[in-house]
């Protein structure tokens, strides 16, 4: 297997506009508090309650967003969603008070929920099933990629309490995420709803009704809540208080793990290509663990260098644990759904996500109070062994075809030629 998959030309095109616009949405992501606290001069307490909105928007989004992409194929869904994201970044680029900002916010938080789960069905629709593993893995190191990038190009940017260099780095962010909507609009044939499924009912209520994708549901949740997203809400304040490592260098642990996920998906995925999805899932679980107790380790270093080293170890073996991921959830629950039905599991699956980012903020604002922290850690490190544990068990339930597609139990044919 090629250390760079071999995918269709409008695979590789749904990616590079994905990558565009991940790089637009970098350059604000790290300053929305910022902005609208310091720089508009919004309550503090209102600007967080304004970042809380775009994930509250995005519970209703996640739905939305894959009924629409049913109802009227992933490429129309997805330029909808992008649409209204650009719509939220102006808008907040000229934002002076508080209802505008939340305004602002619900339309980014509708809009990028939406265009998730029809950008994973319109990426599962340009790739034959057999391609979708690479294609999903490689989705995420791009992201990756587009994100880290937009930081830096922000922090080259902007001033602080400069209003026109934040309005500069929000309408920049509005042009990457519409220039991605004129390329879908120039792909057509791709992401289009069949003819066929004019005549096929489908509902959220059949969804639930599949036991097994309900596992897969349950199993994203936990990867969210225990690893992903205690990245960004346990990690600074432990590393930064018992850790006693500085703001700054805390940043090189962070650039750590992004670089580390570039650099290693491509090889993840060359490792996997033949290995069952739940063994990938169960060592990513493994693999979030071990990160969190490298975490404890750095942590009882004391500060200094030392212990910026080890936290970014940390990070890079979490990395291993994303690279797992991302090849193996989100093509387990597109080879799982009809055709039909396509959209309404992604947005029901991207709704676990959703449900993870929620609960892992909570989870950590309480369990970093335990003493030093260090308790939740372990605590953070059990939960990552259940789901690893959870990962094995779903193998019994699974299809084969579906756990591992190039056994050879699916015959399918490319959907596009390949470059």
């Amino acid at each position: 297997m090629p250390l760079v998959p071999k995918l269709p030309r409008s695979a590789w095109i749904v990616l590079g506009g994905d990558a565009v616009a991940s790089l637009g949405l970098g350059l604000t992501s790290p300053f929305f508090i910022v902005y609208l606290h310091r720089v508009r001069g919004i309550d503090l307490t209102l600007a967080a309650l304004a970042l809380a909105t775009i994930g509250i928007a995005s519970i209703v989004g996640n739905l939305a967003g894959g009924s629409l992409a049913d109802r009227f194929g992933p490429r129309r869904a997805l330029i909808g969603g992008l649409a209204c994201t650009a719509g939220g970044l102006v808008w907040l680029a000229f934002v002076t008070d508080a209802p505008a900002a939340f305004g602002a916010a619900a339309c980014i938080g509708l809009g990028n929920s939406t265009a998730w789960p029809a950008f994973d069905s319109m990426l599962a629709h340009t790739v034959a099933v057999d391609q979708r593993s690479s294609a999903f893995g490689l989705r995420h190191a791009t992201l990756n990629l587009g994100l880290g990038l937009g930081a830096l190009v922000a922090s080259a940017i902007v001033a602080a309490g400069s209003v026109r260099s934040f309005q500069v780095l929000y309408l920049a962010a509005a042009a990457a995420v519409a220039g991605f909507c004129a390329l879908l609009g120039g792909l057509t044939g791709i992401g289009e709803r069949a003819a066929s499924d004019e005549r096929v009912e489908g509902s959220y209520r059949i969804v639930l009704g599949d036991r097994v994708f309900l596992g897969v549901w349950v199993l994203a949740a936990l990867f969210i809540a225990f690893g992903f997203s205690q990245y960004d809400a346990a990690l600074p304040p432990y590393a930064t208080s018992t850790g006693g490592v500085s703001a700054h260098a805390l940043a090189l642990v962070f650039a750590a793990n992004a670089l580390a996920v570039a650099v290693l998906q491509l090889v993840v995925l060359r490792v996997v290509a033949a290995r069952r999805r739940t063994s990938a899932l169960a060592a990513a679980g493994a693999a979030f663990a071990a990160a969190w107790c490298i975490a404890i380790v750095a942590a009882r270093i004391g500060g200094g260098g030392e212990a910026v080293i080890v936290f970014a170890v940390s990070m890079v073996v979490l990395a291993v644990g994303e690279t797992l991921v991302s090849p193996s959830l989100g093509p387990i629950v597109n080879d799982l759904a009809p055709d039909h039905l396509r959209g309404r599991y992604n947005g029901t699956f991207i709704l676990g996500y959703t449900a993870g980012f929620i609960a892992g903020p909570a989870l950590a604002g309480a369990g970093l109070r335990l003493g030093d922290g260090t308790a939740y850690f372990v605590f953070l490190a059990g939960g990552c062994a259940v789901a690893s544990l959870l990962s094995l068990r779903l193998r019994r339930r699974l299809p084969p075809e579906v756990d591992n597609v190039r056994a050879g139990a699916i015959d399918v044919a490319p959907v596009a030629e390949a470059v």
